[in-house]
């Protein structure tokens, strides 16, 4: 079976986010002083071919940990669909 998988990486809550931080100071300026604490990171859309959903599911996590984290300074999460 094909699933496909959604994959949301953000930076750690207790770590700074230079680039979250220059667009929350840009809310401002667009007059959206009510849009504060953004932080940016990253969406990643791939597909896996698996035997089954827990398989499927064991690969999306292996391939998060060993290539698309750096666990260090970033956390994630995914949703799989068939």
């Amino acid at each position: 079976m094909k699933f496909k998988a959604e994959i949301d990486i953000m930076p750690h809550a207790n770590l700074l986010d230079p680039q979250g931080k220059a667009v929350s100071s840009s809310m401002g300026n667009l007059g959206l002083n009510e849009i504060t604490y953004v932080r940016i990171g990253k969406h990643i859309t791939l597909e896996v071919e698996a035997e089954n959903e827990s398989i499927a599911n064991a690969k999306v996590d292996e391939a998060c940990k060993k290539l698309l984290c750096n666990q260090i300074m970033e956390s994630y999460s995914f949703v799989l669909s068939s």
